[in-house]
């Protein structure tokens, strides 16, 4: 396992071209997950674990790494399946998600591959674990699963989505806006819902996409059927995901920014990229800001910024 990640700062390049890298891995059985490589700091094996007292029950332990002590959570209980057993027989994947670390605990991994988001299908619906997923594919004839790792975080330890008072009731983004809406495009329920609510007090009426494919296709409909001039008319702002099946945010960035009826559109990037993101590629593709998930006042006050600006 040593040096399967080594490169991970190189595969910027990937970043604007609708492609990413997925590390892939199993929890119990033959099933295969993905991860985002940007997302992964390290992968070893798993060291010895702490018990916490009155922590969480996904929560395996802690594990003191490189100075830092990380909460391991058992993804495959998190899913709602078994604990995964032999924890020593077993890795841990560092990721940073929503400005924190975290282990994930998992029964193997096997190696990395390279995608185009276009391959990345939205999940079927259903209940069961199907609910934990953000995206699939196909590898190899096989279904892999990605899972919806907001969602679990959120489930362990809730995100405040409370804008403060003096925010909230300034009154003038409502103001700037007026009848316009501000348009969420993210391929987590949850995420898309955080947002929903942190803009809700503001007086904010929002539209909602699960992924870039489904925003872009929507927001060049209300741009021919809606507006005269632009899509401003209608739409004061959009906020994007970065991953996202099918199309993601940077390339619906640019291909909005190409598009001259949709062109004018102030967008913000929010997304749990916060360890690895790149300011160059944010620039090359034309978007107004980045946020890191998920803070409600940084995400009130640039929305208040970039609706000022119209």
């Amino acid at each position: 396992m040593a040096g399967i990640l080594d490169s991970v700062n190189q595969r910027t390049q990937l970043v604007g071209q609708n492609r990413l890298e997925l590390l892939l891995f199993k929890l119990r059985g033959r099933q295969r997950f993905g991860i985002n490589v940007f997302k992964v700091r390290e992968v070893l094996q798993c060291p010895p674990l702490t018990n916490m007292p009155k922590s969480n029950a996904y929560v395996r332990g802690v594990a003191h790494i490189r100075g830092q002590t990380i909460s391991v959570i058992d993804l495959s209980m998190a899913v709602g399946g078994p604990a995964i057993e032999n924890i020593k027989d077993s890795f841990i994947i560092i990721a940073e998600y929503n400005r924190s670390v975290q282990g994930f605990l998992v029964g193997g991994v096997e190696r990395i591959v390279n995608m185009n988001w276009e391959k990345i299908m939205p999940p079927p619906s259903g209940a069961g674990r199907y609910s934990y997923l953000t995206a699939v594919t196909e590898i190899e004839n096989e279904l892999v699963e990605i899972l919806d790792v907001e969602k679990i975080l959120n489930e362990i330890c809730p995100v405040n989505t409370e804008v403060s008072a003096a925010i909230a009731n300034d009154g003038e983004i409502q103001k700037d806006l007026g009848e316009r809406i501000v348009f969420i495009a993210d391929d987590s329920a949850v995420a898309r819902n955080q947002v929903k609510r942190a803009l809700e007090p503001l007086g904010v009426q929002t539209e909602l996409a699960k992924n870039g494919k489904e925003a872009l296709i929507r927001l060049r409909e209300i741009a021919a059927l809606d507006c005269k001039h632009d899509i401003t008319e209608r739409v004061g702002l959009l906020i994007s995901d970065v991953e996202m099946p099918e199309m993601d945010g940077y390339t619906l960035t640019a291909e909005i920014k190409a598009d001259p009826k949709l062109a004018p559109l102030h967008v913000i990037l929010h997304t749990s990229l916060s360890g690895v993101f790149n300011q160059a590629m944010i620039e090359k593709v034309g978007a107004d800001d980045f946020i890191a998930k998920f803070n409600p006042d940084e995400l009130a006050t640039a929305v208040k910024k970039w609706v000022h600006c119209d």
